[in-house]
Protein backbone atom coordinates (compact mmCIF):
# COMPACT_ATOMS: atom_id res chain seq x y z
CA UNK A 1 0.00 0.00 0.00
CA UNK A 2 1.63 3.15 -0.51
CA UNK A 3 1.72 6.33 1.34
CA UNK A 4 0.95 8.97 0.36
CA UNK A 5 2.57 12.72 1.85
CA UNK A 6 -0.67 13.90 3.16
CA UNK A 7 -0.37 10.20 5.28
CA UNK A 8 3.25 10.48 5.88
CA UNK A 9 2.51 14.18 7.72
CA UNK A 10 -0.02 13.15 9.59
CA UNK A 11 1.82 10.00 11.13
CA UNK A 12 4.73 12.20 11.66
CA UNK A 13 2.59 14.32 13.61
CA UNK A 14 1.34 12.00 15.32
CA UNK A 15 4.46 10.26 16.42
CA UNK A 16 5.06 13.31 18.69
CA UNK A 17 1.43 12.84 20.34
CA UNK A 18 1.29 11.42 23.92
CA UNK A 19 -0.24 7.93 24.18
CA UNK A 20 -3.45 9.18 25.37
CA UNK A 21 -3.81 11.60 22.35
CA UNK A 22 -2.77 8.84 19.96
CA UNK A 23 -5.55 6.56 21.85
CA UNK A 24 -8.23 8.93 21.27
CA UNK A 25 -7.33 9.43 17.71
CA UNK A 26 -7.00 5.68 17.05
CA UNK A 27 -11.13 5.59 18.48
CA UNK A 28 -11.35 7.27 14.85
CA UNK A 29 -8.79 6.46 12.55
CA UNK A 30 -7.13 3.17 12.99
CA UNK A 31 -3.65 4.55 11.46
CA UNK A 32 -3.26 6.50 15.05
CA UNK A 33 -3.08 2.66 16.47
CA UNK A 34 -0.62 1.70 13.93
CA UNK A 35 1.56 4.65 15.85
CA UNK A 36 1.33 2.83 19.26
CA UNK A 37 1.76 -0.23 17.83
CA UNK A 38 5.67 0.98 16.50
CA UNK A 39 6.04 2.53 19.83
CA UNK A 40 5.34 0.11 22.19
CA UNK A 41 6.12 -3.52 20.36
CA UNK A 42 9.72 -3.41 20.74
CA UNK A 43 9.86 -2.84 24.78
CA UNK A 44 7.19 -5.04 24.85
CA UNK A 45 8.98 -8.07 22.96
CA UNK A 46 12.25 -7.44 25.30
CA UNK A 47 9.82 -7.51 28.31
CA UNK A 48 7.87 -10.47 27.47
CA UNK A 49 11.18 -12.32 26.26
CA UNK A 50 12.89 -11.36 29.64
CA UNK A 51 9.69 -12.16 31.92
CA UNK A 52 8.92 -15.68 30.42
CA UNK A 53 12.15 -16.73 28.67
CA UNK A 54 10.74 -17.77 25.11
CA UNK A 55 11.93 -16.86 21.60
CA UNK A 56 11.64 -14.21 19.39
CA UNK A 57 8.82 -16.11 17.46
CA UNK A 58 6.62 -17.02 20.71
CA UNK A 59 7.14 -13.39 21.85
CA UNK A 60 5.31 -12.08 18.25
CA UNK A 61 2.96 -13.92 18.35
CA UNK A 62 2.04 -13.15 22.01
CA UNK A 63 2.66 -9.68 21.09
CA UNK A 64 0.01 -9.92 18.31
CA UNK A 65 -2.34 -11.29 20.45
CA UNK A 66 -1.89 -8.30 22.76
CA UNK A 67 -2.46 -5.79 20.32
CA UNK A 68 -5.60 -7.60 18.76
CA UNK A 69 -7.01 -7.47 22.71
CA UNK A 70 -5.56 -3.74 23.02
CA UNK A 71 -7.37 -2.23 19.92
CA UNK A 72 -10.76 -4.37 20.80
CA UNK A 73 -10.64 -2.71 24.25
CA UNK A 74 -9.43 0.53 23.56
CA UNK A 75 -12.93 2.25 24.49
CA UNK A 76 -12.24 1.15 27.49
CA UNK A 77 -9.18 2.36 28.39
CA UNK A 78 -9.29 4.76 31.27
CA UNK A 79 -7.67 7.78 30.43
CA UNK A 80 -6.86 7.98 34.03
CA UNK A 81 -4.15 5.58 33.97
CA UNK A 82 -0.77 5.68 31.72
CA UNK A 83 -1.15 3.73 28.53
CA UNK A 84 1.91 2.30 28.78
CA UNK A 85 0.82 0.68 31.79
CA UNK A 86 -2.45 -0.71 30.16
CA UNK A 87 -0.56 -2.08 27.68
CA UNK A 88 2.32 -3.66 30.08
CA UNK A 89 -0.59 -4.84 31.80
CA UNK A 90 -2.40 -6.36 28.50
CA UNK A 91 1.61 -7.62 27.99
CA UNK A 92 2.18 -9.22 31.32
CA UNK A 93 -1.59 -11.31 31.20
CA UNK A 94 -0.64 -12.77 27.84
CA UNK A 95 2.44 -13.86 29.08
CA UNK A 96 0.95 -15.94 31.89
CA UNK A 97 -1.59 -17.02 29.81
CA UNK A 98 1.32 -18.38 27.42
CA UNK A 99 3.16 -19.72 30.57
CA UNK A 100 -0.20 -21.57 32.09
CA UNK A 101 -0.80 -22.92 28.45
CA UNK A 102 2.84 -23.83 28.11
CA UNK A 103 3.26 -25.07 31.65
CA UNK A 104 7.13 -24.26 31.82
CA UNK A 105 9.44 -23.08 34.48
CA UNK A 106 10.41 -20.08 33.10
CA UNK A 107 14.39 -18.24 33.41
CA UNK A 108 14.88 -15.15 33.19
CA UNK A 109 17.15 -13.61 30.62
CA UNK A 110 18.94 -10.16 31.60
CA UNK A 111 21.97 -8.08 30.26
CA UNK A 112 25.09 -7.23 31.69
CA UNK A 113 23.44 -3.85 32.80
CA UNK A 114 19.93 -5.29 34.38
CA UNK A 115 22.47 -7.71 36.54
CA UNK A 116 24.79 -5.09 38.14
CA UNK A 117 21.98 -2.88 39.04
CA UNK A 118 19.96 -5.59 40.37
CA UNK A 119 23.68 -6.39 42.07
CA UNK A 120 24.37 -3.52 43.21
CA UNK A 121 20.74 -3.25 44.46
CA UNK A 122 21.48 -6.82 46.31
CA UNK A 123 24.80 -5.80 47.85
CA UNK A 124 26.19 -9.13 46.25
CA UNK A 125 29.75 -8.01 45.72
CA UNK A 126 29.44 -7.25 49.71
CA UNK A 127 27.50 -10.72 50.46
CA UNK A 128 29.16 -12.97 48.31
CA UNK A 129 32.18 -11.51 46.49
CA UNK A 130 32.93 -10.57 43.19
CA UNK A 131 33.42 -13.40 41.46
CA UNK A 132 29.14 -13.80 41.63
CA UNK A 133 28.64 -15.16 37.69
CA UNK A 134 25.55 -13.78 36.26
CA UNK A 135 24.27 -17.05 35.47
CA UNK A 136 23.76 -17.68 39.58
CA UNK A 137 21.80 -14.33 39.59
CA UNK A 138 19.81 -15.52 36.96
CA UNK A 139 19.02 -19.21 38.08
CA UNK A 140 18.16 -17.61 41.13
CA UNK A 141 15.56 -15.02 40.01
CA UNK A 142 13.92 -18.51 37.62
CA UNK A 143 13.58 -20.10 40.97
CA UNK A 144 11.32 -17.26 42.14
CA UNK A 145 7.75 -17.85 42.61
CA UNK A 146 6.43 -15.99 39.52
CA UNK A 147 5.10 -13.37 42.42
CA UNK A 148 7.99 -12.27 42.80
CA UNK A 149 9.77 -12.67 39.35
CA UNK A 150 7.42 -10.61 38.20
CA UNK A 151 8.23 -7.45 40.14
CA UNK A 152 11.76 -8.41 39.64
CA UNK A 153 11.73 -8.13 35.92
CA UNK A 154 9.32 -5.12 35.74
CA UNK A 155 11.52 -3.21 38.24
CA UNK A 156 15.26 -4.20 37.61
CA UNK A 157 14.90 -4.86 33.73
CA UNK A 158 12.21 -3.07 32.72
CA UNK A 159 13.04 0.02 34.43
CA UNK A 160 9.60 0.51 35.56
CA UNK A 161 8.55 2.74 38.87
CA UNK A 162 6.76 1.44 41.71
CA UNK A 163 3.25 3.03 40.83
CA UNK A 164 3.68 2.10 36.99
CA UNK A 165 3.98 -2.26 38.35
CA UNK A 166 1.20 -1.36 40.59
CA UNK A 167 -1.05 -0.15 37.72
CA UNK A 168 0.23 -2.90 35.53
CA UNK A 169 0.28 -5.70 38.06
CA UNK A 170 -3.07 -3.95 39.54
CA UNK A 171 -2.11 -4.35 43.48
CA UNK A 172 -1.69 -1.67 46.04
CA UNK A 173 1.80 0.18 45.71
CA UNK A 174 2.30 -0.80 49.33
CA UNK A 175 2.34 -4.78 48.00
CA UNK A 176 4.38 -4.15 45.23
CA UNK A 177 6.86 -2.36 47.94
CA UNK A 178 6.38 -5.62 49.73
CA UNK A 179 7.07 -8.11 46.86
CA UNK A 180 10.14 -6.42 45.67
CA UNK A 181 11.75 -6.61 49.25
CA UNK A 182 10.50 -9.61 49.92
CA UNK A 183 11.93 -11.52 46.59
CA UNK A 184 15.54 -9.29 46.88
CA UNK A 185 15.83 -11.34 50.71
CA UNK A 186 14.97 -14.30 48.70
CA UNK A 187 17.42 -13.73 46.17
CA UNK A 188 20.05 -12.88 49.15
CA UNK A 189 19.44 -15.97 50.82
CA UNK A 190 19.46 -18.37 47.55
CA UNK A 191 22.86 -16.74 45.92
CA UNK A 192 25.61 -18.88 46.79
Amino acid sequence: MAVDDGERAENSNASGATDETLVSLALIDDRYFEVLVERYERKLQHYIMRFINCSEQDAQDIIQDVFINAYRNLNGFDTGLKFSSWIYRIAHNQAVNHLRRIAARPTVIMDDEAFDALASELNVEHDVGKNMEHAALRAAIGRLDEKYREVIVLRYLEGKSYDEISDILRKPRGSVSSLITRAKKLLRTSLP
